[in-house]
């Protein structure tokens, strides 16, 4: 058998395990920056295993496991995240999340197992293979600054030649891969407004400063900035999550917090965004005498897919389909954000999807919903794609 033919043999044996992996991981989410049971979850994995297990970044449960072949060649990095969120799960399964609040709501447990069972399969052919393979299990993707950019400023991974990863999504089934060149991902900021008034009677509102009536201002104002400063051939969202404004039926409000995020496929509008949502914010203490405060957050820069590293994984995944998937789909650009950005803009890669739609699904819940949910056959689809990948670009001189 070739190496190929070797790695899915292994990685087939492997498939009841990942699964297990999945749903313990499932079963017990933890939040991003405090992933310790998760970390150590790891890190038992990989004892007595012949790897070098590092965590490169102080004070973070990051892990990187190093696969040296005995052959020379490339270093490859493959990456899967491992936190959770802070959602209540809904679905009802014997795997249920068991801490109160916290859910793998977007399929980070999926990530973690998959990568496990191709990491153990890689160390059984490491005499067989060239190179390098860095496996990297990262803390905290979901919360900004990301578990992505602590990894890249440790260093550790300098002297990568390559990086690859991939994110399940039930917009397809199991038997979809899809992939995008370029701006493939948004970047994404968050913001919160805190807009301070003169609270009072309702009855005399001529004698306050009304923070509701600014707060609404404000809100109705930022839908503008997209559709009225933004090139309408550019990508870019703007969305008000919370709006918080407690109070009673005759209060005029004294203070409101208003949060949401700006999204965009074009760095240049990550600067010009915070600009604008900061022209509307002073506009309104302007015409509503009020005073604010703006906490305003860059986040995830825009993931961008190299183009010779994406036309590799297409060339690499057409040899396969029709074996453990069927269709390979060039797909839009994605609104979501995901910090493997971070990981492109120094490393070439690609960062692609593999559908995780449930079989009894019609319409499936999708990340980061509280009845997420990911069909499992997904795994042992992201550990070939991601395995073939890597044995092909450990050797690649291209």
């Amino acid at each position: 058998m070739n190496t190929k033919e070797v790695l899915f043999e292994k990685l087939e044996a492997k498939e009841s395990e990942m699964i297990q992996h999945r749903r313990y991981l499932h079963q017990h989410p933890e939040l991003s920056f405090q992933e310790d049971a998760t970390a150590q979850y790891i890190k038992d994995f990989y004892k007595n295993k012949d790897v070098t297990v590092t965590q490169p970044v102080l004070g973070s449960n990051a892990i990187i496991v190093e696969i040296k072949g005995q052959q020379p060649g490339n270093i490859i990095g493959l990456r899967a995240d491992f936190d959770a969120l802070p959602i209540q799960e809904e679905v009802d399964v014997p795997f249920k999340s068991i801490n109160e609040g916290v859910m793998h709501a977007c399929g980070h447990d999926a990530h973690t197992a998959y990568l496990l069972g191709l990491a153990d399969a890689l160390i059984e052919m490491k005499n067989e293979l060239p190179g390098t393979v860095k496996i990297i299990h990262q803390h905290a993707e979901e919360m900004p600054p990301g578990g992505a950019q602590q990894v890249m400023q440790s260093g550790a991974l300098n002297d990568l030649d390559e990086i690859y990863g991939i994110h399940v999504a039930p917009v397809a089934g199991t038997e979809v891969i899809g992939y995008n060149k370029g701006n493939a991902f948004a970047g994404s900021s968050t913001f919160t407004l805190t807009i301070n008034g003169l609270g009072g009677h309702a009855a005399s509102p001529h004698k306050t400063h009304d923070a509701l009536i600014a707060g609404t201002n404000f809100v109705n104002t930022l839908q503008t900035i997209v559709s009225r400063r933004i090139d309408p051939s550019e990508m870019g969202v703007i969305t008000v999550g919370a709006f918080d404004a407690p109070g009673g039926a005759n209060i005029i409000q004294d203070k409101v917090t208003i949060k949401g995020t700006a999204r965009y496929l074009n760095d240049d509008l990550e600067q010009f965004m915070y600009e604008e949502i900061e022209k509307v914010a002073k506009s309104v203490a302007v015409g509503f005498d009020i005073t604010y405060d703006l906490d305003y957050q860059f986040g995830y820069p825009v993931l961008y897919n190299h183009p010779a590293q994406t036309e590799q994984v297409v060339d690499i995944l057409t040899a396969s389909k029709g074996d453990y998937f069927e269709h390979l789909v060039e797909i839009p650009a994605v609104s979501g954000s995901e910090d493997f950005a971070y990981y492109l803009k120094e490393i070439p890669g690609a960062f692609f999807i593999v559908g995780c739609k449930p079989e009894h699904s019609e319409t499936p819940y999708m990340n980061h919903h509280p009845k997420f949910e990911v069909n499992e056959d997904a795994l042992l689809v992201a550990a070939k794609a991601v395995g073939e990948i890597a044995i092909n670009r450990l050797s690649a001189t291209d």
